[in-house]
């Protein structure tokens, strides 16, 4: 799909409680924004369910700079903040972030030329062979370890599902998202996984990310989520609960 200077791209950024990294992360993408893309871009910061003055300080921040906006979700949950701003979006690409900026932005103009090469889905991938990446001993084991059970379960076209750096088309996420079940981390995976069964294609593009020592992931609960996740769309791909996985 081209991307001309007619082309709305809108940024979400999901956040809860990030009252001490909103500031920083919003106007280090407002400025890359500004300087280096030059087609129509919108940033949304999608709070759902902080607790801090994360909400006040992105009504502030909306008040400061042009091109960006918020919505307030009151439940938790990355996926639910996902799945309601992009489709809420008139944007013909919708993408998101980590509002840490883990993955530098650099990489963000290789997801937009991605889809102009005709990918319906762009993703930052850590197990690019020429990524550049710093990450504890026991995430990156964690990381390769269940990006290889997603490869040897799904022959997934894909190696990295976690990155939480995407953007996709809005004709692929008005057919996808309404179909994902997970409102959690899972949501990602599920995403791409249903995106593949169902034929689209998903394009990975190399980053440098580092890791947040802040991180709010809770590491082994989001392990079990993603396992489970996982064995049901397994027996919904493979017929073996009678029904498919998109219907």
């Amino acid at each position: 799909m081209p991307l001309d200077n007619r082309m709305k791209l809108d940024i979400v950024v999901p956040v809860l409680n990030e009252e001490q990294t909103l500031g920083t992360g919003i106007r280090t993408l407002h400025r890359f924004l500004s300087q280096e893309l030059p087609l129509g871009w919108h940033i949304t910061i999608a709070d759902n369910g902080s607790t801090d003055s994360t909400l006040q300080l992105a009504q502030q921040l909306c008040d400061e700079m042009e091109g960006v906006g918020y919505i307030h979700i009151p439940e938790k949950g990355r996926g639910l903040a996902l799945r309601l701003a992009w489709l809420k979006s008139p944007a013909a690409v919708v993408a998101y972030m980590d509002v840490d900026l883990s993955t530098e932005l650099e990489a963000l103009p290789r997801l937009l030329a991605a889809l102009e090469g005709g990918a319906h889905i762009a993703i930052g991938s850590r197990l690019h062979t020429i990524s550049q990446v710093r990450r504890s001993f026991k995430r990156e084991v964690l990381s390769r370890g269940y990006n290889l059970i997603i490869r040897a379960l799904f022959r997934a076209p894909f190696r990295d599902a976690q990155c939480g750096f995407k953007a996709l088309t809005d004709v692929a996420a008005r057919d996808l998202v309404p179909q994902v079940r997970n409102q959690n981390w899972f949501f990602d995976t599920e995403l791409l996984l249903l995106a593949a069964h169902r034929g689209y294609t998903v394009h990975e593009v190399p980053v440098t990310w580092k890791e947040d020592p802040d991180s709010r992931v809770k590491m082994w609960k989001t392990v079990a989520e993603d396992l489970r996740g996982l064995l049901r769309l397994r027996l919904n791909f493979w017929g073996l609960t009678g029904k498919r996985a998109d219907d």
